[in-house]
């Protein structure tokens, strides 16, 4: 074997561990990306999940306003007519005192 033949062994020896280490260092990146698309899929469905309770917690909370902007309408229709009421046996309270005065 010639000294050129033993260096294009080397050589092509030299290659293919090269080819080898950059298989396995592909392979790793490779499981790397496959685990962080994992984890980024799996925070996807988290943040999913989070939105649609707060979605819905969110439409809960404006149904309970909208029943209390009904009950503060309807307390402040009957407190107005209570305060009329006050205001007529008050107003009545003083003429009958002025005629029996």
């Amino acid at each position: 074997m010639t000294i050129d033949e033993r260096l294009d062994r080397i050589d092509i020896a030299g290659m293919v561990e090269q080819a080898r280490k950059d298989r396995e260092e592909n392979r790793q990146l490779w499981r790397d990306t496959q685990r962080q698309i994992d984890d980024l899929a799996r925070r996807t469905t988290d943040l999913a999940v989070s939105t649609a309770h707060l979605t819905a917690q969110s439409i809960e909370l404006t149904r309970q306003m909208g029943e209390l902007s009904i009950k503060q309408r309807d307390t402040n229709d009957t407190v107005a007519r209570l305060s009329e009421r006050i205001e007529a046996l008050v107003s009545a309270i003083g003429e009958w005192m002025r005629a029996h005065g």
